[in-house]
């Protein structure tokens, strides 16, 4: 089984891609939701992020909030490097623990990583390729803004935490431009699975 990164800047489709690779028969690990359990749920994750941020970063329910950890997090370059260096490691375990346990089941031949910081947290050197789709900002912006969740300055300030476009294609493996339509999208998406799998 093939283990395939597949990454790419906010709003260039890549939650669109992982949907497509999964309906045609890959297993999809979403580093997000991965993220998410591992905030709600894991005791030294939430300890360690208390004492990098301080307690202002928990909410009514005595546990991180992750809007809080947001705010703060994602305020600068510098905070956003150590909520990284606290989750990543552990984000890091968790992919490989899953990738182990749907391994042995031996039923897919495609475990994809859907995850946003392939490049910037290393876990490229855990993959044996990394699929990049990218996108014009313009088309990025706008799917962003469609999703009604961040402001046109927060897009634009998460696009910056995140490698340059060109520095991730330069390094890709496969490379696919999402500026046409879903179904150009899947025809790219489909080929690329019958090459991996």
């Amino acid at each position: 089984m093939l283990k395939v990164g597949l990454t790419g800047g906010l709003g260039s489709g890549k939650s669109t891609a992982s949907k497509f690779f999964k309906s045609l028969g890959a297993y999809v690990l979403d580093a997000d939701a991965t993220a998410k359990t591992l905030l709600d749920n894991n005791e030294d994750v939430q300890n360690e992020l208390v004492k990098e941020f301080g307690t202002d970063i928990i909410g009514v329910t005595e546990k991180v909030d992750k809007k809080k950890l947001a705010r703060i997090a994602f305020q600068d370059e510098d905070h956003q490097q150590r909520l990284n260096f606290v989750v990543h490691p552990h984000i890091h375990n968790a992919i490989d623990i899953e990738f182990d346990k749907i391994s042995q089941a031996n039923q897919y031949s495609l475990f994809i990583v859907d995850a946003a910081l392939i490049y910037e947290s290393g876990y490229d050197a855990h993959l044996d390729y990394v699929i990049v789709i990218t996108a014009q900002l313009k088309h990025r912006m706008e799917r962003a803004l469609q999703r009604k969740t961040l402001s046109r300055d927060e897009i634009l300030k998460r696009i910056d935490f995140q490698w340059p476009e060109k520095d991730k294609i330069g390094i890709a493996d496969y490379v696919v431009h999402n500026d046409s339509t879903k179904e150009e999208l899947k025809k790219q998406i489909t080929s690329l699975y019958e090459k991996l799998a």
